[in-house]
């Protein structure tokens, strides 16, 4: 599983990044988790406000930070 959190650097999307390593930790998977900071891949996902996830090359959210709880559900809803 590929995990990418996407973001130019600001600190929402580094507090994502980190929540995510956490919740992939937490989950006991194996997931390759990338902090995707160039814009013009960022734009690629069609996405307006950062910061983002990309589970597996789809896109879960954008422009916000979700709760823990939420990022757990994303990534054990795209492992089923």
């Amino acid at each position: 599983m590929e995990i990418k959190v996407l973001g130019p650097g600001c600190p929402k999307c580094k507090t994502l990044y980190q929540a995510t390593l956490n919740a992939v930790k937490e989950l006991g998977i194996d997931a390759q988790v990338v902090k995707e900071e160039d814009i013009v891949n960022i734009m690629n996902y069609g996405i307006m406000r950062t910061p983002g996830m990309v589970i597996d090359g789809k896109v879960v959210f954008s422009g916000r930070i979700p709760s823990q709880t939420e990022i757990i559900d994303f990534i054990t809803k795209a492992t089923q």
